[in-house]
């Protein structure tokens, strides 16, 4: 039986500048017809990732139980064969070489990888053990003097293919839980590609939105008394917003991702959720300390169904006079209903509500969250 856990939240944020693009300005999209404020997948995720780091300082969560994201694996390998006693510059060697036989070369004018990759801790301890382990047989092949650097055609042709298999099956994801959720690409490893357990769409906002401009000045505090004026000025675009945001986690690729441990499966789906809710991107907030949080969360937990984004539930823009959180929520709550009776949806709602609508007939309420992560694990446990 297939089991989706899908998320949607509310969140009125107050002006700020959390996402922002190319030129300063907060991210936004057309949707239905008006502009929309935006914050990007990519900067919740990072987001959800942060939580998860606060969460190892608190011990809730293991370190070895997340992974990293580096062009720097090569000085990771290196520290742990350090920490196993080999001698720091004989490391480097081994650890350059055994990865130009993976394709992942090091290039030495900047030191870095060429690409990002995402690697689970465990990953890392797991390809260190390997190369200490077959420490005298991972060699290049000597290069005559004037000749140039090996290419990777070269380092092919030097590897001893049984390293290069123990290497390779060693990229097993780690068990790490921001791994298993949001997935992995190695372009020149791609049967080790993770697809992700894990969706989350851009946040896109309930109403339409324009932009907003704030000008600062600055004055040097040791400017003599006689001189006046601004010693800086300059202004920084903003805007406020009540977002509708939305994840959705395959509960089946998860435990997949995670080598079918239901336990450490289980903890991720939880930790997650707490995140997706609780973390908020960092941008501009020393200027304007948007510390928001959702005041509508409804998870549907669904059997043997399609996802389904709530999006469509503000085509139309939500009006703000008696309140857009809750104007929001109530065309939310009516979308999720009409859409569950016109595809006979198997799916139970589990909702926590701070914006006092009036429709208690749909779904399960809770008012703490730690209730509702409580009644979403037992309900897939």
């Amino acid at each position: 039986m297939k089991t989706l856990i899908e998320i949607h939240l509310l969140q009125n944020f107050a002006p700020s500048n959390l996402n922002r693009d190319d030129t300063g300005a907060p991210k936004d999209a057309i949707f239905g017809g008006t502009r929309r404020a935006r914050i990007s997948s990519q900067c919740q995720k990072r987001a959800v990732r942060e939580f998860f780091n606060s969460k190892v300082e608190l011990g809730v969560i293991s370190s070895d139980d997340l992974a990293v994201r580096t062009k720097r694996l090569h000085l990771a390998l290196i520290d742990e064969l350090k920490a196993l006693g080999r001698e720091a510059g004989e490391a480097e060697h081994k650890v350059k070489t055994a990865l130009a036989w993976l394709q992942l070369p090091v290039d030495d004018k900047n030191d870095k990888s060429q690409y990002l990759l995402f690697v689970g801790r465990r990953e890392v301890s797991g390809i260190a053990r390997l190369i200490d382990e077959n420490w005298d047989a991972i060699n290049t092949q000597p290069t005559e003097q004037g000749e140039k650097k090996s290419s990777k055609k070269d380092a092919t042709k030097a590897a001893d293919s049984r390293i290069v298999k123990e290497i390779i099956n060693a990229f097993n994801g780690g068990k790490a839980i921001d791994l298993a959720l949001f997935g992995r690409m190695l372009a020149d490893l791609p049967e080790k590609n993770t697809d992700a357990a894990c969706q989350v769409a851009h946040a896109i906002s309930t109403h339409a939105v324009e932009r907003e401009f704030d000008f600062y000045t600055a004055i040097d505090d040791l400017k003599p008394d006689d001189t006046s004026g601004a010693d800086m000025m300059g202004t920084v675009e903003f805007n406020s917003a009540c977002l509708y945001r939305y994840a959705v986690i395959n509960w089946d690729k998860l435990v997949e991702n995670l080598q079918e441990d239901g336990i450490l499966a289980k903890k991720g789906l939880r930790q997650f959720i707490e995140a997706f809710v609780v973390s908020e991107p960092s941008g501009k907030q020393n200027s304007f300390a948007a510390h928001n949080p959702p005041e509508f969360v409804m998870v549907s937990i669904v059997s043997n169904g399609q996802p389904m984004s709530l999006l469509n539930a503000f085509e139309g823009t939500i009006s703000h006079r008696n309140g857009i959180t809750k104007a929001s929520a109530e065309a939310l709550v009516g979308k999720a209903k009409a859409l569950k009776d016109a595809y006979s949806r198997n799916s139970h709602e589990i909702i926590m509500d701070m914006t006092g609508i009036n429709d208690s007939s749909f779904g399960v309420r809770r008012d703490r969250l730690e209730e509702l992560l409580d009644n979403v694990i037992a309900y897939v446990g």
